[in-house]
């Protein structure tokens, strides 16, 4: 076992994890953040995007004890943040989810895309987005709901 010490949503965590166990699975299994999907465990799908230090990262392919020390957001982590809010607002009202299995991945996706503004036009959102499977909906309402939030919050 290794001792990390790490922040989770916020919160200041310290754990004793297996050196190979995964950051997905020490996020769904060790703090019960289950948000965090997993899908084809080889990084190929986004379900299990969350944020480490800010980036964007595949937590199937990350071990747990490279975040000793830093930050990782995880869907759960996104109460009071704006842009956060809107996304979640327009995927609803666009219906850009189905089954809602790639939502989470998606939406920190997303959040990423607007707040680094790679949101100009369609194809951008969609090249942005070329790291995150959905199965359901075909993308077009997607992109329509990330386009729209984009617009609403240009100061992001």
């Amino acid at each position: 076992m290794t001792a990390i010490r790490l922040r989770i949503n916020g919160a200041e965590v310290g754990h004793d994890v297996p050196p190979r166990v995964s950051l997905a699975d020490f996020l769904r299994d060790r703090r019960n953040l289950t948000g965090t999907h997993l899908g084809c465990e080889h990084g190929v799908c986004g379900a299990c995007t969350v944020l480490v230090d800010g980036e964007p990262t595949r937590a199937c392919l990350m071990l747990a004890v490279a975040c000793d020390d830093r930050a990782v957001e995880t869907i759960e982590g996104f109460a009071g943040d704006a842009v956060m809010a809107a996304l979640r607002r327009n995927f609803h009202r666009h219906h850009a989810l189905q089954c809602g299995y790639c939502t989470p991945g998606m939406l920190i996706t997303a959040r990423d895309l607007i707040l680094r503004r790679r949101t100009g036009s369609d194809r951008e959102i969609r090249e942005g987005l070329a790291g995150n499977i959905c199965r359901c909906t075909g993308y077009t309402n997607i992109v329509t709901a990330i386009a729209e939030t984009a617009r609403e919050a240009p100061n992001a």
